[in-house]
């Protein structure tokens, strides 16, 4: 197989199968943080091991606020969380974060995971997975582009040849063409917010179990954000399944 069709048919597997794949880095993330916190306690704890969940914490909103202004101004059956369908695009976005990047979700991604891997408290686990994270989407970017270029065709090149493919450039913002849909960005980012408390919350957890002090008491702010953020996630999944509140028209 030739490698353009070679990476075209990886991409096209990693996009059906993204929103599972990556979780390999959870089981790993949590291996690297019992093995920090067991091993290297002392140097982790206290005001260091504080502030560094207060920056993923940080890091981690930032890239869910990424996501929710990408998907909140994006048109109609575009930027969604298709997988089965495969690729999918009424129009080509060009406006909004799409100005600045052309893969703004991909960048709330990684800052969502940064997340999570900064938690883990080591940097060269941090490393690893942005090269990992690189090679994993790149990928995926590579089979999206190729879609993209086959239906919009110059369009497409004109606007790849002057935006940047992931280091966003603020200084080419041009204003949303459509209007902020908060129901879009409910129904399909109720996951994002959950999840990242959730995990936070796990990694917290499991750190204070593997240093021999596990205490909900001392973690009580983290437990409280990840009840808080699963009792958001299932009202929406009612309101999603049983009312059309979340109904665009």
């Amino acid at each position: 197989m030739a490698l353009q069709e070679d990476l075209r048919t990886q991409g096209d597997f990693l996009f059906r199968y993204r929103s599972y794949l990556p979780l390999g880095l959870v089981v790993v993330g949590l291996c690297v943080k019992v093995y920090q916190e067991r091993f290297n306690g002392p140097a982790s704890e206290g005001l260091i091991s504080e502030s560094l969940e207060a920056i993923a914490l940080a890091v981690g909103l930032i890239g869910l606020a990424v996501r929710v202004v990408t998907i909140g101004f994006a048109p109609k059956d575009t930027s969604g969380r298709n997988t089965g369908a495969g690729q999918v695009a009424a129009v080509l976005n060009r406006t909004g974060a799409y100005s600045v990047c052309r893969n703004p979700l991909y960048v709330g991604n990684y800052l969502m995971w940064l997340a999570i891997t900064l938690i883990a408290g080591n940097i060269w686990f941090v490393a690893l997975f942005s090269l990992a994270f690189w090679i994993y989407y790149e990928r995926i970017i590579y089979a999206e582009e190729r879609f993209l270029r086959v239906k919009f065709g110059a369009a497409y090149l004109q606007w790849a040849e002057t935006t940047p493919m992931f280091f966003p450039d603020l200084s080419r913002y041009e204003a949303p063409a459509t209007r902020f849909d908060w129901r879009k960005v409910l129904r399909q980012e109720k996951n994002g917010f959950f999840v990242l408390m959730l995990l936070i919350c796990v990694f917290s957890l499991a750190g204070d179990a593997a240093e021999g002090q596990l205490s909900v008491a001392e973690e009580c702010a983290t437990v409280s954000a990840a009840l808080f953020a699963a009792l958001v996630y299932v009202l929406l999944k009612f309101l999603k399944a049983r009312t059309t509140i979340l109904d665009t028209a």
